[in-house]
């Protein structure tokens, strides 16, 4: 069986559609989609239902992403290995992020990573869903969320404080609450829906200051990705809660109610077990924890 149509037909499987599957290999939408209708030829069976909605697996489908998703795991495994094989750190470490941390805070730290390592090439993904690291999808992945896979290792790297932005202009443009409860003046930005949330309490802006029993704020506008609030707030659109990696170096922010905490969480350094040791993944381990402990302090 090609190897390459098997590992474009993985992608397919894992990302449920052609273009995110176009997206993480490289390669354009067409040719995912020729590929895998060239395996399907081969196979003589069809490997996927598709709908307007993305791509489902059909039985065949089933039995043949089990064996790829293994073999896949089994070659970026050995690949890996190789590549810390050699005597300086070097080659490609795949990298997931969610998009606000992985913008925002990693990837301006990144220069200063490849001056120390020039032979390391960062690829960094951004997706605000959660990565398959066990299944080598990628090799490190930065979250602000701890691992429930024993067959994960993970490490602290922030611990991650939130409070209340507005923009300059919103602020010149309607005044700033001088209380919690004066936040029921003003439009609520956050993050929804809350129960989708990766992380408990985002929505925290929309419940401040009210007391016991009465319902949240409702919101002017709901944003499902921190980047997004961060944007909407940006724009002017309203008060909300953004953790501070986001909001304090953005100088189209000013802090509203300073002396108001919203909840803290933290975020981790995660790498597959059998990855324990990798020199690239040492490597920027220890440079991200000193990254860490620069911006804290």
């Amino acid at each position: 069986m090609d190897w390459d149509k098997l590992k474009t037909f993985h992608a397919a499987a894992q990302a449920g559609s052609l273009t995110r599957a176009a997206e993480m290999l490289g390669m354009s939408q067409s040719a995912v989609s020729r590929q895998i209708a060239a395996l399907e030829e081969d196979l003589g069976a069809s490997l996927f239902h598709r709908h307007a909605r993305g791509l489902i697996r059909t039985e065949p489908g089933n039995l043949l992403f089990e064996a790829a998703h293994e073999i896949a795991a089994k070659a970026a495994i050995a690949e890996a290995r190789v590549q810390d094989a050699r005597d300086e750190p070097c080659g490609e470490l795949k990298v997931t992020a969610p998009t606000a941390l992985g913008a925002i805070w990693l990837a301006p730290r990144l220069a200063e990573f490849h001056d120390a390592f020039p032979q390391i090439r960062i690829r960094l993904m951004l997706n605000d869903f959660e990565l398959d690291l066990a299944g080598l999808e990628a090799e490190v992945g930065i979250r602000p969320w701890p691992s429930t896979q024993n067959d994960l290792v993970q490490r602290k790297l922030l611990s991650v404080h939130q409070h209340l932005y507005a923009s300059h202009d919103y602020a010149e443009r309607k005044g700033i609450p001088e209380t919690a409860a004066d936040l029921d003046e003003h439009p609520i930005i956050h993050y929804g829906p809350p129960q989708l949330a990766p992380i408990p309490g985002l929505d925290w802006a929309a419940k401040v200051g009210r007391e016991a029993g009465q319902p949240p704020r409702p919101a002017v506008i709901e944003v499902n990705t921190i980047y997004g609030v961060m944007k909407a707030v940006e724009a002017g659109m309203g008060i909300g809660a953004l953790p501070d990696y986001v909001a304090r170096e953005n100088k189209k922010l000013r802090r509203i109610l300073p002396e108001l905490d919203g909840p803290d969480f933290e975020v981790f350094f995660v790498y597959p077990s059998e990855l324990r040791g990798s020199r690239r993944i040492v490597a920027f381990r220890d440079f991200l924890i000193e990254q860490a402990r620069r911006w804290e302090s």
